[in-house]
């Protein structure tokens, strides 16, 4: 039995899995260190988000926090996924939160000045 909530990992997808993979290894820290996480993708991948709330539901999960792997909020997360939320939650008898977008967190901020840091420290070819 898993707890009563849920943390969804939203990306867009793509149909290419290399596109799909580089998020899922984006995602590997959080899904190995908070249980109940979940990596989805909004469209042309699996799993999608009712894939992983039917199964979270199936094992006890009844509140979702989606939490979007987006740079900020664009027409998908404006409309589509409100509306996807709006109709999944209703379907599965579940609560559903849409999170702030991840670009909106300063600490991405904090984290892309790192990587520039590093390769700036790289010697040149």
């Amino acid at each position: 039995m898993t707890s009563a909530h849920h943390i969804i990992l939203l990306a867009h997808g793509s149909s290419d899995s290399r596109w799909c993979e580089t998020f899922e290894k984006l995602a590997e820290p959080t899904l190995h260190s908070i249980d109940n996480s979940s990596i989805a993708y909004m469209e042309l991948a699996e799993p999608s988000m009712e894939t992983i709330v039917e199964q979270a539901k199936a094992q006890g999960a009844n509140q979702f926090t989606v939490v979007p792997l987006f740079l900020a909020a664009g027409r998908h997360l404006r409309k589509d996924v409100p509306a996807m939320i709006k109709t999944i939650s209703e379907e599965h008898s579940v609560t559903m939160r849409l999170a702030d977008p991840i670009g909106y967190n300063p600490q991405l901020g904090l984290a892309i000045r790192d990587v520039v840091q590093e390769e700036l420290a790289k010697p040149a070819d």
